[in-house]
């Protein structure tokens, strides 16, 4: 096989990706809105964190449960939750709190929260590489058969190839971008939510907490 064969092989592979890659970018776009959209929700649903109505919303709890009120202290932490997630968590730490084996039951519960947490950003983790790298394939597929049309002097072929990858180029980098900014954001509520959620545990758990402040 001589080099010139090997050239045209990985010259139609490429040309044979086009078709894909352009695809894959518009459902990457369409699944960033998506996660955008699924955002604008979260966000709509949550109410401001003060840590002194979560350290005293833990305390109550904690009395109830040291009187056998279960129900009291569900009630306590009930306006703790962020999201559903976080509620139903919240829930199962305090049917479990201060029973037989529920220290390790709800060690899982709180490792399950954090891995649905984990779960759902690795969705905009992955946008934020997979977005760009569509958006470099879809710029440098459509870069050969432009310069094939300059060479023949095809002006219209070489005009849309180069706005095809200059089009898919933006498209990739906001994919990117958005999906950058969503992780960020997402990372900070999660990770405070499972902060929060150790404390409540912590404190409903040890009948010497009292509480703190930040």
């Amino acid at each position: 096989m001589s080099t010139h064969d090997i050239d045209e092989a990985i010259f139609h592979i490429a040309s044979a990706l086009e078709v894909p890659v352009l695809i894959l970018a518009l459902g990457a776009l369409a699944l960033v809105i998506f996660e955008l959209g699924s955002y604008a929700v979260e966000l709509r649903g949550r109410h401001r964190r003060h840590f002194d109505q979560i350290a005293a919303s833990a305390d109550r709890a904690r009395a109830a449960l040291l009187a056998n009120d279960r129900q009291g202290a569900e009630a306590a932490v009930r306006g703790v939750a962020r999201s559903h997630a976080m509620a139903d968590t919240l829930t199962f730490v305090v049917d479990h709190a201060r029973t037989d084996g529920g220290e390790h039951q709800i060690n899982k519960a709180l490792a399950d929260f954090d891995f649905d947490a984990q779960r759902r950003l690795g969705r905009t983790r992955m946008l934020v590489r997979a977005g760009p790298a569509l958006g470099l394939m879809g710029t440098l597929i459509p870069l050969s058969p432009a310069l094939t049309g300059l060479a023949n002097g095809n002006t219209s072929a070489l005009s849309h190839d180069l706005r095809l990858a200059f089009s898919v180029t933006v498209v990739g980098l906001l994919i990117g971008a958005v999906a950058f900014g969503l992780s960020l954001s997402r990372d900070g509520m999660y990770g405070q939510d499972l902060s929060d959620l150790q404390y409540v545990a912590a404190v409903i758990s040890d009948p010497l907490a009292t509480g703190g402040e930040t």
